[in-house]
C-alpha cells in the first residue's frame, strides 16, 4: 500500500463511518480497487482506530465527564445500547465474517440501507434531546446498529433512523448516534485484534499505517461535524439514491462476473 491509497482509504473511512453509506462495504470496494484484499482485517483495524480518534476528540467533554463520573446516567445509556450489538456479534460473527469476506451479498444491503435512509424522512419529528432518552429508547437503537453486523448496512444510518422512530430530533439523533458509536468501534478493534494474533500480518509499512489512520481520523472528526449539522437542515433522501445506484451497478457487475 502506498502513500496515495493509504489516504484514499483513510478518507473512505473517515467519511463512510458517519455519512450512512456503510464505511465497511465501501472499504471492501476500495481494497478490492487497489488490490488489497490480503490487507483487510488489519488496514481495517487500523483505519477504524483513526475513526476512533475523531470520536474521542469531537465527545472529549463528555468522555472526561465519563471518566470521573462511571456511573452516570449516559454509561447507562451506552452500556444499553451496545448490548444488541454485542449479543449479535457473539452469536453471528462467524456467519457474517464469511460473507463479507466474499462481499457477495453488498449490493443487496446497500439497498436495503438506502431504504432506511428514505424511510427516515416520513417520520414524524420528535423533540427529544439526549437527555430525554431512556433505556429503552438507547436498547431501541441498538437494536438497529446490531443490523450493522452486515458488511454493507450503515451503522450511522439505522441508529439514526432508530433514534428518529424513538421521537428524538434529528440533531440529536446524529449526536447520540455517533456517540453510541465509540463502545462498537472500541468493541470491534479489540475483536479484530484477537484474531489478528491468531493470524498473520500482512507486510504494510509504518508510514503507510500512519498515514491512513491520521487520514481516517482527520476525515472522520470533519464527517461527524458535517453530519449533525446536515441532518439537522437536509434531508437523508441523498444518500439513499446514492447507495441504490451504487448497489445496482454492483448487483449488475456481480451478474457478469465482473466484480
Amino acid at each position: 500500500m502506498d502513500w496515495l491509497q493509504a489516504i484514499i482509504l483513510g478518507i473512505i473511512q473517515g467519511l463512510t463511518e458517519f455519512i450512512p453509506i456503510s464505511s465497511t462495504g465501501h472499504l471492501y470496494l476500495g481494497r478490492n480497487f487497489f488490490g488489497l484484499e490480503e490487507a483487510g482485517l488489519f488496514l481495517d483495524t487500523m483505519l477504524h482506530l483513526g475513526t476512533l480518534i475523531a470520536l474521542v476528540v469531537f465527545y472529549k467533554d463528555i468522555l472526561i465527564n465519563l471518566v470521573k463520573n462511571p456511573f452516570s446516567r449516559i454509561t447507562a445509556l451506552l452500556i444499553i445500547g451496545t448490548i444488541p450489538a454485542v449479543i449479535t456479534g457473539i452469536l453471528f460473527n462467524d456467519y457474517f465474517d464469511s460473507i463479507s469476506k466474499t462481499g457477495v451479498t453488498i449490493g443487496w444491503e446497500f439497498l436495503i440501507t438506502g431504504v432506511f435512509l428514505w424511510f427516515a424522512d416520513s417520520i414524524k419529528k420528535g423533540a427529544k434531546k439526549v437527555d430525554d432518552i431512556s433505556l429503552f429508547d438507547s436498547f431501541f437503537i441498538g437494536s438497529f446498529q446490531a443490523f450493522a453486523i452486515f458488511p454493507a448496512i450503515s451503522r450511522s444510518g439505522m441508529t439514526i433512523v432508530g433514534a428518529l422512530i424513538r421521537k428524538m430530533d434529528k440533531e440529536a439523533a446524529a449526536y447520540f448516534s455517533f456517540l453510541l458509536s465509540i463502545p462498537a468501534i472500541c468493541g470491534g478493534i479489540i475483536f479484530q485484534l484477537k484474531d489478528m494474533v491468531s493470524g498473520s500480518v500482512p507486510q504494510i509499512s509504518f508510514s503507510s499505517m500512519l498515514i491512513a489512520t491520521l487520514s481516517s481520523a482527520i476525515f472522520g472528526y470533519i464527517a461527524v461535524k458535517f453530519m449533525i449539522t446536515f441532518v439537522k437542515y437536509r434531508t437523508l433522501k441523498i444518500f439513499a439514491v446514492y447507495v441504490w445506484i451504487l448497489g445496482i451497478i454492483i448487483i449488475v457487475l456481480q451478474q457478469l462476473s465482473i466484480f
